[in-house]
């Protein structure tokens, strides 16, 4: 149960949040492809026309492979958060709720980016639209941390991978101060992510969801 002084009541399993934020992942990754497809290829009249159109989406599919992969870490970060979190009351769930705003409006940010990279709100608008998921993300761990929402877990414990999920934040804010100068490809900094997580978690604290370290005890891993 969430370790609160005000009724337990108002707290309810996580199971279901979890279900509903795994579908909204599921979604808004899938809609990112519809950028692609309201690409024209133009007139194509051979297959010299074909390779120079295709050359063309370049840019567009290098945008949907950036945006899907980075939706695919922030899922990753989800799951590892609920083999921890028990139990959600109404704030854990508007926290998330928030998150998944920000998420549903990617492929929204995404088709921006890929339409509009020559203008500088086009290069930072999808950006920014990960950095706030991911701080939304943050908070989340933080309001469980808080609120004891993760029995299983020492508060050191708990504290050590809050740590290291702020190695998604940083990465984000940087890409965020270098998109006016790249657009998506600011993204790939987060080929740097594993190890910045590593360095901020520190060697104590579990990894992925395995082992609990108040009992002792292995959960199911997903």
């Amino acid at each position: 149960m969430i370790r609160r002084t005000r009724h337990p009541e108002a707290t309810v399993s996580a199971r279901r949040t979890e279900a509903f934020t795994d579908g909204v992942f599921a979604i808004a990754a899938t809609l990112l492809v519809l950028g692609l497809t309201s690409q024209s290829l133009g007139s194509v009249e051979s297959e010299a026309d074909l390779v120079t159109a295709l050359a063309g989406l370049l840019h567009p599919v290098f945008t949907f492979v950036i945006s899907f992969l980075i939706l695919c870490v922030m899922w990753m970060t989800h799951v590892r958060q609920f083999e921890w979190i028990a139990r959600i009351d109404n704030a854990g769930m508007w926290i998330n709720n928030l998150r998944l705003l920000l998420i549903v409006l990617v492929p929204f940010t995404s088709s921006l980016a890929t339409d509009y990279s020559d203008y500088l709100i086009g290069r930072v608008v999808l950006p920014v639209n990960f950095f706030l998921a991911i701080v939304a993300g943050w908070l989340q761990w933080a309001w469980a941390v808080r609120s004891g929402a993760i029995p299983d877990l020492t508060p050191g414990d708990a504290r050590r991978l809050g740590r290291a999920s702020l190695s998604a934040v940083l990465i984000s804010a940087v890409a965020v101060l270098f998109s006016p100068l790249v657009g998506s490809a600011a993204f790939l900094l987060f080929f740097f992510d594993g190890a910045l997580t590593r360095l901020l978690r520190g060697t104590d604290a579990p990894v992925d969801g395995v082992g609990r370290a108040s009992q002792g005890a292995v959960p199911p891993t997903s």
